[in-house]
């Protein structure tokens, strides 16, 4: 699989984005033609190598031309604006998705609604075009996870068209709930809008280097010159894997202790955390103060779901308090299949360590679908599920 990992340690932008992905071999050219086929003119995109503190790296920057643009764009503008492009559906998609969570994310911030919102500097041209660019170039390498590390945001305040904001902007803040960030280390913004909005929205965090056999690396140039330290984002593209036997990601794990609730509440509030995106939700019998019997109930979550998590916990559960950690996890490979029995299709899924299977397990909901609809024992169709796939071609 060909993943990309962006190295974040001095933030993220989108035009760091798109220098960084150009310097690791996406021709400019490539890049023009997909925003050539935006309804729009007057602008230019140039890339230029430069050095920052002492690493090379190339500046992709968006230059406008005198010809008037509009001062404001609604959620609504910028969508019609993609979608005419004609670019291909992955392409507009993503892109699309892009300024969706852009929208929601100032929304929250002026208690508004996503439509209602009036982009200023992530509405410009330049925006859309870093937008489309760093999608299309994605696509181009032919990326099919990417991965960033910890996002380095920057300290003190930024200057915009509402005014002076606090690093990180709210918008940004909002973008960038349950992703893994660190403040500094300097003190003016390194993480925009922009660029949280594609981190948020294309890619997953990954704590460490992953597991690749890198084949490109690039460096994309910010516009600042910052002494004594390299003012770029690192993308390093290539095959994940490359000898490791097994995946990992990054989990929330929530944790509350309950004395007060029956076990019907109690399984009440299981049902809606998985409902809501919960990995897992399990309890464990507790003994509290006084030898109280309660249950501990434990969550497993991923990075983008921890506010749908803890908002579920707090209206179905008596708990006054929420423990949290984020830990990473290993996960053996999984692919799925498809395979035919007797009463109908049932998925299987596979499990490798490295590329020896280990396990091949049918899919409980289609199997428990099957043996309802025909009046037979689950085990039944768990049988027929697995010869399937052990004699299929």
């Amino acid at each position: 699989m060909k993943i990309a990992y962006l190295d974040c340690f001095s933030g993220v932008s989108g035009d760091m984005c798109l220098g960084a992905l150009v310097d690791a071999g996406v021709p400019v050219d490539a890049i023009r033609e997909a925003l050539r086929r935006l309804p729009f003119s007057g602008y230019a995109l140039e890339a230029e190598k430069v050095t920052r503190a002492g690493i090379a790296a190339t500046h992709v920057r968006i230059t406008l031309d005198q010809s008037p643009h509009p001062e404001h764009r609604r959620l609504s503008d910028v969508l019609e604006s993609i979608r005419a492009g004609k670019l291909p559906k992955a392409v507009q998609e993503k892109a699309c998705q892009v300024f969706r969570n852009l929208a929601e994310a100032e929304a929250l911030v002026h208690d508004s609604d996503p439509e209602s919102v009036r982009f200023h500097e992530v509405g410009a041209v330049d925006a859309i075009c870093d937008v489309v660019g760093m999608v299309a170039a994605l696509e181009w390498l032919g990326i099919q996870e990417l991965l960033f590390s910890t996002i380095s945001l920057g300290g003190g305040s930024v200057r915009t068209a509402e005014g002076m904001l606090p690093v990180p902007a709210p918008a940004t803040a909002e973008l960038l709930r349950g992703l893994p960030t660190a403040g500094g280390p300097v003190e003016f913004e390194l993480a925009t809008p922009t660029g949280a909005a594609l981190l948020k929205t294309l890619g997953r965090p990954s704590p460490r280097w992953p597991a690749m056999r890198v084949e490109r690396i690039g460096y994309g140039a910010g516009s600042r010159e910052v002494p004594g330290m390299p003012n770029v984002l690192r993308v390093a593209v290539g095959e994940a894997g490359s000898g490791a036997e097994t995946e990992s990601d990054l989990v929330w794990t929530l944790e509350v202790n309950l004395d007060d609730m029956t076990a019907e509440e109690i399984g009440f509030c299981t049902e809606r955390l998985r409902e809501s995106g919960a990995l897992d939700a399990f309890t464990t019998p507790i003994q509290m103060k006084k030898g109280r019997p309660a249950v501990k109930l434990t969550v497993l979550c991923a990075p983008g779901e921890l506010e749908a998590m803890e908002r579920a916990l707090w209206r179905h559960s008596t708990t006054l308090g929420i423990r949290r950690s984020l830990w990473q996890r290993s996960k053996l490979r999984r692919r799925s299949e498809t395979v035919p029995t007797p009463w109908g299709k049932v998925r299987v899924k596979l499990a490798y360590l490295g590329e020896e299977l280990l396990r091949c397990e049918p899919e409980y909901e289609d199997c428990r679908r099957l043996a309802e609809r025909e009046g037979l024992p689950l085990r039944e169709v768990y049988r027929a599920a697995r010869s399937a796939w052990e004699h299929s071609p």
